[in-house]
């Protein structure tokens, strides 16, 4: 298996990207009353983004796959969604799609009104499964092989981060 090219980003970059989103959910008009950090990826730019744009944040730790615990809170959100309430999804990358997917699957499964249910995400592969409806940049996985690394990754060893990037080879060069 090849080396992964893993391609940091920096913290000026992340920050712009962040404000790229805040003012796309400002300039279409629809403002959510909850914006939801995806643990792990998604906590640090739904925190940003909550201080960017002055909105609460909620967190679901979906990355764990403790799904029990995630399915108790994506239930209590549902039911938010039912109330009327406006949620906006925060994830650092639509990749594959897997985790928008099974996240609007348990959302609807739970009684989630779709309507009431936004997604944004830092990173939008064009080419993946799951559709995003706020993004920073986008990123086509036919030819963009990079392996991310998001600055609170950037922490971590080198050996942890190939480590996950070969977890996906489909999405390596």
């Amino acid at each position: 298996m090849s080396m992964p090219e893993l391609f940091p980003i920096p913290q000026d970059q992340f920050v712009a990207d962040v404000r790229a989103i805040a003012a796309k959910l400002d300039a279409d008009g629809w403002a959510p009353d909850y914006l939801i950090g995806v643990g792990r990826g998604g906590l640090v730019p739904g925190a940003y983004l909550s201080h960017c744009a002055n909105m609460t944040l909620l967190s679901v730790d979906y990355s764990s796959q403790i799904y029990s615990f995630a399915g108790e809170l994506l239930a209590k959100l549902a039911i938010k969604t039912q109330a009327g309430r406006k949620l906006l999804i925060v994830d650092d990358i639509n990749d594959s799609g897997t985790t928008l997917v099974q996240l609007r699957k348990a959302l609807a499964e739970a009684g989630g009104v779709p309507g009431n249910l936004r997604v944004a995400v830092l990173l939008n592969n064009i080419r993946s499964a799951a559709k995003a409806d706020y993004w920073a940049r986008e990123i086509d996985r036919a030819t963009d092989k990079r392996w991310f690394v998001f600055p609170w990754e950037a922490q971590a060893p080198a050996e942890t981060l190939i480590a996950e990037a070969r977890e996906v080879p489909e999405r390596l060069g």
